[in-house]
């Protein structure tokens, strides 16, 4: 009986739940069962609203930090270059300013 008390304990993943199963549990088969699966399903509801709490607050955070964060875009280079040969209009070019364009050699 001892062996199965300890097997059930340790699928329960939070040492408070461990501790009460040791507590109500009575060497009773179907008792033990009935109290093991109790706390078990106690265990999953409580793991699942305390994740999704703490997810919660994360984002809730993330997302005010983000708030006053101010971003800042910088302005696009424009430049023209007049083509070798041609009578029309220049070649007018908007770039972001950390592009870098490959030199013709």
């Amino acid at each position: 009986m001892e062996q199965k008390q300890r097997v059930n304990e340790l699928t329960l993943r939070l040492n408070e739940f461990k501790v009460l199963y040791r507590h109500w549990s009575r060497g009773i088969p179907w008792w033990d069962q009935l109290v093991f699966g109790l706390l078990w399903w106690l265990e999953e509801k409580f793991l699942d609203a305390r994740i999704k709490v703490e997810i919660d607050e994360a984002i809730k955070g993330y997302h005010e930090e983000m708030d006053k964060v101010d971003p800042v875009i910088p302005p696009p280079i424009y430049t023209e270059t007049l083509s070798e040969g041609s009578t029309s209009l220049p070649e007018m070019r908007l770039t972001a300013p950390w592009y870098v364009e490959a030199k013709k050699e």
